[in-house]
């Protein structure tokens, strides 16, 4: 009885942290610091696609990381050098996330790119495990022009300290100042990503099997993707979302303007929605 109050008590003070957590995540950009997001953002992270063999070494053994070893998403075991990669590398487009200060890579992302050999489906994992995404395909999702984000991949270091998990940290203050509010900006960092991806592969829709609490994440900055379906068995449990990139960035300009300037880099990426 003793042991099974510990628990709940234990259970009661994480989700007290995580509340807490939430709540300074959702004011983020909203108080004045005297500088903006969007140039808090670019003081401390740099986007640069993966476009060398170098570069992309670092996002697979990142992906390795993040997916072999600590989630056992993938067998570690099939990749000895420490590089994870699949056949949809391909034809993907991949970014990094650096982490200024240090040179770090803080994060990674791809976005799959349809297929052009599918025909009248784009080809992508997310329409192969989702009946209810393959059942938009071509109305509410073009088949040339869809494409997946996928591998959403934050560094260990970059993530939280007191939780297991691999969402990146919500609050965190090391004595330097800003410090304390470094930390989410990765997610916005890799979205930001996705937008430039999108763009310059003349991508108009996305997909993504998002598990909850990532979905959570990127819904408290504004970003809300449209869920369709029930939560599968795909790399744990995840739900298939997409959305048309117009409407999103216009939905995010209207809920968090300060957000919408990280991910638009300022508008320079996308112009403001009239």
């Amino acid at each position: 009885m003793r042991l099974k109050k510990v628990r709940k008590l234990a259970s009661l003070t994480a989700h007290s942290v995580r509340t807490e957590a939430a709540r300074k995540l959702v004011d983020i950009g909203r108080k004045d610091s005297g500088e903006k997001l969007v140039e808090l953002y670019k003081r401390w992270f740099d986007i640069i696609p993966a476009d060398t063999p170098e570069r992309l070494e670092q996002s697979y053994r990142l992906r390795y990381q993040v997916y072999c070893v600590e989630t056992g998403f993938e067998d570690k075991a099939a990749f000895p050098d420490g590089l994870e990669r699949d056949g949809y590398d391909e034809r993907s487009v991949s970014s990094l996330l650096v982490h200024r200060p240090s040179g770090s890579v803080a994060g990674t992302v791809r976005l799959i790119l349809p297929d052009p050999s599918a025909g009248d489906a784009p080809g992508l994992p997310a329409t192969r495990v989702s009946a209810d995404l393959r059942a938009l395909v071509p109305n509410e999702l073009p088949p040339t022009s869809t494409a997946e984000i996928s591998r959403f991949s934050i560094s260990k270091q970059f993530r939280k300290r007191r939780e297991d998990g691999l969402l990146p940290a919500i609050y965190e203050n090391s004595g330097q100042p800003g410090d304390q509010r470094v930390i989410p900006h990765i997610t916005l960092g890799l979205m930001q990503a996705i937008l430039r991806m999108s763009i310059e592969n003349d991508i108009t829709h996305l997909c993504i099997m998002v598990e909850p609490a990532l979905d959570r994440l990127i819904r408290r900055l504004g970003i809300h993707f449209t869920p369709i379906g029930d939560l599968v068995d795909y790399h744990g449990r995840r739900r298939a979302h997409y959305c048309e990139n117009v409407s999103l960035a216009a939905d995010i300009y209207r809920r968090r303007p300060e957000i919408w300037d990280v991910l638009t880099d300022g508008g320079a990426l996308w112009p403001k929605p009239l």
